[in-house]
């Protein structure tokens, strides 16, 4: 992915009434002599990944699978933060898709709501680049109850 550098005559206008004197950005790379940039697809994803685990409802990123593996990646020290999340990057454009577990009772749309403005706002300001869709899917529901048992059976031994 190559991040362009822009003069103020090549970025297109944003307001409607300028909108006749730039029509679309240029495409040239590096055009001012001082090179390109590239940032990585995984980049985007991290920064993706980021974004989305500070939303409140947000349990876990990833299906079944990737958890496990997630789960026993944290066990010896190393945290995935693209688990869950994939992109595709254009030359000024990104698709994000997602795939998360939501806590409960929290409600399901507004997480949604709340993840997908969160990675648009991540992408754009901190990549520099149009993010066109971010399609997530929630695929489970964490009850914290569930988590409580399963530990407090674990800590406390069984009397018979």
């Amino acid at each position: 992915m190559t991040i362009q550098t822009h003069t103020p005559a090549d970025v297109p206008a944003k307001n409607k009434q300028h909108a006749d004197v730039v029509d679309a950005p240029t495409r040239d790379k590096g055009k001012d002599g001082r090179g390109a940039t590239t940032v990585a697809d995984g980049v985007v994803a991290k920064i993706a990944g980021i974004a989305i685990q500070e939303i409140p409802g947000v349990h876990a990123l990833g299906g079944g699978a990737a958890r496990a593996i997630g789960s026993l990646r944290e066990k010896v020290g190393q945290k995935d933060l693209t688990q869950g999340v994939n992109v595709e990057v254009g030359q000024t454009q990104v698709a994000v898709d997602v795939t998360l577990v939501v806590e409960y009772p929290h409600p399901l749309q507004e997480v949604a709501d709340n993840a997908r403005d969160a990675v648009y706002s991540a992408i754009e300001d901190l990549v520099g680049m149009e993010v066109t869709e971010v399609n997530v899917t929630i695929t489970d529901i964490h009850v914290p109850s569930e988590d409580s048992e399963s530990d407090d059976a674990e800590r406390e031994p069984r009397v018979s």
